[in-house]
Order: structure tokens, then sequence, then C-alpha cells
């Protein structure tokens, strides 16, 4: 079904404009030197809040070297262990993540969230499907809300996750208006390619209907494909716009030319140095559809050959693929 110019415009309406993308290292956080590179990867990448699991003393405590080389903000992921939360935020984490249900001890918890307040730190209160006292993730993350909200401490952002997709939706939704920034994500989503699709469906999903501060996608893969994969989600709901967006027909007989090598040596080689967006067509029948929102098109001629338009007008007639790459490149 074509979606209108009105939906299209409802959609972004109700799209969350700063969206940041979180990832989580897969290092040791004891050992700085990898735990630094691979923030610096991330980083690189364009990740905005990077977190690492803090499951020692000596975790806690390399946070204070870990921070003084980074850019963006410091999460420590701390569970069951309550003075491992104080102490990272003593050695410099702007945020912790913590499920209350594993620590258990509202003495604690409270001590947790004064030493936060102290240190001008955010709680991000989190419950994964599974976990201890998460039957009804919406359900239990508006409890803790209330508790944390008595003690009083309010600098919250909250996530409920789960490995179902439509359970990660549906537990969303149901805190679209508790008053605080919502971490969203699919927990535990999968392979590279899988994790992509069903991360892309959920968070997809709850962005369009206007739901989501943060976003996370967790893969089993190196943390920096979890970036690529949140900014090609973003991309793809106009939230932010990638320096190069592809269009590309699937192909079919009366395709002319390699039009899937063409868009994978695009996409992968091409850094345009200003926003940029290419539509790749084997033939011409949808060129005046398909590349309608593109900045340039190429039409395949014959098996080696594609004719390259600006709009409408052709720039290049009969080139090849690497006498078109070398004209965009200098754009």
């Amino acid at each position: 079904m074509q979606v209108t110019r009105a939906e299209t415009a409802q959609i972004k309406k109700n799209t969350p404009k700063g969206v940041t993308i979180q990832s989580m290292c897969s290092t040791d956080t004891e050992d700085v030197k990898a735990t630094v590179a691979q923030v610096r990867a991330l980083e690189k990448e364009g990740c905005e809040l990077i977190r690492v699991a803090v499951p020692t003393e000596k975790a806690a405590k390399a946070l204070s070297k870990i921070k003084k080389k980074m850019t963006v903000p410091l999460i420590a992921d701390i569970h069951f262990n309550p003075k491992l939360a104080i102490l990272a935020l003593e050695n410099g984490a702007d945020k912790i993540r913590i499920n209350p249900e594993n620590i258990g001890d509202k003495k604690e918890l409270k001590k947790i969230a004064l030493a936060a307040k102290k240190h001008g730190a955010k709680i991000r209160i989190g419950f994964n499907e599974g976990s201890r006292g998460t039957e009804n993730l919406a359900k239990t993350a508006k409890t803790w809300i209330k508790f944390f909200e008595k003690i009083p401490f309010t600098d919250l952002v909250i996530s409920v996750k789960s490995s179902s997709v439509r359970k990660t939706i549906e537990a969303n939704r149901a805190l679209k208006d508790c008053g605080y920034p919502l971490h969203i994500g699919v927990t535990e989503a999968g392979t590279r390619e899988t994790g992509a699709i069903r991360s892309a469906i959920a968070v997809g999903s709850l962005l369009a209907d206007g739901i989501g501060d943060t976003i996370r996608i967790s893969l089993a893969a190196d943390p920096v494909e979890e970036v690529k994969v949140a900014k090609k989600i973003l991309d793809a709901l106009d939230i932010r716009k990638l320096p190069l967006r592809i269009i590309a027909c699937p192909t079919c007989g009366r395709t002319k030319a390699d039009v899937w090598a063409a868009a994978e040596k695009l996409e992968r080689d091409l850094r345009p140095k200003n926003p940029l967006v290419v539509a790749i067509l084997g033939c011409g029948v949808n060129v005046i559809g398909e590349s309608k929102g593109a900045d340039y098109t190429l039409v395949g001629v014959d098996k080696s050959h594609f004719t390259l338009l600006k709009g409408r007008k052709p720039v290049m007639k009969k080139a090849t693929y690497e006498e078109i790459f070398k004209y965009l490149k200098e754009l």
C-alpha cells in the first residue's frame, strides 16, 4: 500500500528528533587499553553513548581512566552489587544502568540514588524479560519509577526489553506517557542480519509512533555493527540523514546492468563531501518514479555501462561504473 503524503507528514511529526545512539563495549573493562580502543572505534562510527560492564571493583575503578579518553558519556552497567554502582559513580560514570529487581534491597537502592544525585549522574532502570520480577515489563517499570520518585530521585531513564519483537513494542507503548526518557531496543536480537531485521521492526515501529529517546541495537557482532544499523534505522525514518542514501531496484528480466554489484560498491566505497541520494536502476521503466528523490540516477545500458542522470538531465552516457564513481566522488 502506498503511504500518502499526509501519513508521511504525520509519521515525521510523531517521530522523536533527539534520538541518540548507544552501544556497549564487549571488552573486559579491567583492560583499559582494549576498552579505550573499542570506545574510539565506536565514537568514530558515530556512537553517542557508550556502556561498559562493571562486574568487579577493579572494573569500577578503571572507569576513571577510561572516562579521560572518551568524548561521549560513559554508562556503567551494574548487576546485583550496589557497592559497585556507588564505586562506578565515584569513578566518573555519567550514568549507571541497574535492574532494581536484582539488587532488591531498597535501602541500598536509595543509597545508589543519593550517590547519583551527589555526582550529577543519571540512573537507567532497565528490565529485560526473564529477569527476576519482570513478568509484566511495563508494570514493573512503573512500580520502580514510583519508588525512585519517593526518594526523591527523578533523573531517570527507563528501558523495558524482550527478545520478542511484539513484546518489546507492546511494553514500550505502555510506557509512552511515563514522563521519562525511554531507552529502546530488542534484547539479544540475534546475529548481524537477523538481529538487524528484528531490531529495525521493533525500534522503527516505536520511533514512528513517537516513542524512544535512546536506541541500542543488540547484535551478536562487533559493537560497531550495532551503530551502523542504528544509523540506518534513523536514516530510514528521516530522523537523521546519512551522508549517502542508495535507492536500488531489485532487478528483473529487463535489467541491462549489474545493479547489485554497483549498489554494493557505492554503499561501501562512496563517501560524498555533501549529503547525496543515488538511485541505481536496471532499466528505464521506473526512472521517473524511483529516481524522484535522488540527486543522481544510474540507469543500466548494458552489462558494463550506465547512463548517469542529474535530475532528468543526462550528465554521462554509456559510462563505466569506475567513471561514474570518480565523478560522484568529486561532488
